[in-house]
């Protein structure tokens, strides 16, 4: 399909027809890929909150079982 770059505001932009989205499946974040003479358009990155947290609880128990050693607690007694 071949369209036109039309100006909205100090940028340009496209249209993009409705069927062509409903077949793309994009939603309504994108990214846009740049190379030389081409301009891609991606379905963003998903930005999951649950994957955080459980990465986040994880390293807080490996972090606990790493710090809660008893010859841990023997070193920090000989500096103090």
């Amino acid at each position: 399909m071949i369209t036109t770059l039309i100006p909205i505001g100090n940028s340009r932009g496209i249209r993009i027809p409705k069927p062509l989205l409903a077949e793309s499946g994009l939603g309504n974040e994108v990214e846009l890929q740049v190379k030389k003479g081409e301009i891609k358009i991606v379905a963003a990155p998903s930005k999951s909150t649950s994957d955080a947290g459980s990465t986040l609880l994880l390293s807080e128990k490996v972090l606990g079982a790493d710090w809660n050693r008893p010859e841990e607690d023997t070193a920090w007694e000989s500096l103090q």
